[in-house]
């Protein structure tokens, strides 16, 4: 099994520039592995749309001016919310601008408000778009020229230069629980996280149901890290260890604490002062 691996999340969303920041440092500077934010146009949960979000692709270029050796990424980037081309072209210069260090995070979009409000298409074939758009990319950061003539996408002999730091291309993070979902991860994904995991045996119950789709599809479910998100506050230190180690016996190898609100830096303070602990938890 591949070794554990931390992070910290703040989602940019009813947060502060010095809030991001605040994380962003701790992640780098205490040990963690990883740090990430998430990418939404409006602030979604029980709360509504209409709390602050900051824009989390420019979010990623402040991570990459901010810090020196933590990885980071966005989890995960919305399919929808942009072109391809544009999408490939700006985790390009993120990984350029960081040195290697990015991390891509992506899924098929899902908050229906989002594309109400703004008249953002394509969530009703949201599947087959990511497909397609993965394809795009992966052709655009690793061929000279890519023609691609798609039911969504449409490129003919493009190029796209330079070509990432990373090579053939940054890891790979897709967000993923549905049936269709899992058939796009076991093609593409250097890592899956899981959604709609509730608890450890739903989260497993998936896992499980990967494994069997990389099986049809002809690829070692080995080959794919598995990832999930713990909610926490700061305070209950004991049940996040518990969590993490629960998970890990699950084969959970990413783990990325989200830092929950107001106070985004104490709870990140707080994970960084549990990782001796966190790093700690085995398999039993």
């Amino acid at each position: 099994m591949p070794p554990l691996r931390l992070g910290l999340k703040n989602s940019g969303q009813a947060t502060t520039i010095e809030g991001l920041r605040d994380v962003w440092r701790i992640a780098d500077e205490g040990g963690f592995d990883h740090v990430w934010d998430f990418d939404h146009l409006a602030s979604i949960g029980a709360d509504g749309t209409e709390r602050p979000v900051y824009e989390g692709w420019s979010l990623l270029a402040a991570i990459a001016a901010s810090t020196h050796r933590v990885r980071f990424g966005c989890m995960v980037t919305g399919n929808t919310y942009r072109h391809p081309v544009v999408l490939a072209k700006m985790a390009v210069t993120v990984d350029h601008l960081s040195g290697g260090r990015l991390e891509f995070g992506i899924g098929a979009a899902w908050a229906e408000a989002e594309h109400q409000m703004y008249g953002i298409e394509g969530l009703d074939h949201r599947v087959g778009r990511l497909r397609e758009s993965l394809e795009a990319m992966i052709s655009l950061w690793t061929n000279e020229r890519t023609t691609l003539d798609g039911r969504y996408y449409h490129f003919k002999d493009a190029v796209a230069s330079p070509k990432p730091i990373q090579k053939p291309h940054p890891p790979i993070w897709i967000g993923a629980g549905g049936d269709q979902m899992m058939r796009v991860v076991a093609r593409y994904a250097d890592v899956w996280n899981s959604a709609g995991g509730p608890s450890p045996e739903a989260a497993s119950e998936q896992s499980r149901k990967l494994d069997e789709v990389c099986r049809e599809v002809g690829r070692d479910p080995a080959a794919i890290r598995r990832s999930i998100q713990h909610m926490w506050d700061g305070r209950d230190r004991a049940q996040l260890v518990d969590r993490v180690g629960r998970h890990l016996e699950l084969g959970f190898t990413e783990q990325i604490i989200n830092c929950q609100g107001p106070d985004h830096a104490r709870v990140a303070a707080a994970a960084a002062e549990a990782l001796p602990e966190l790093r700690g938890a085995f398999v039993r």
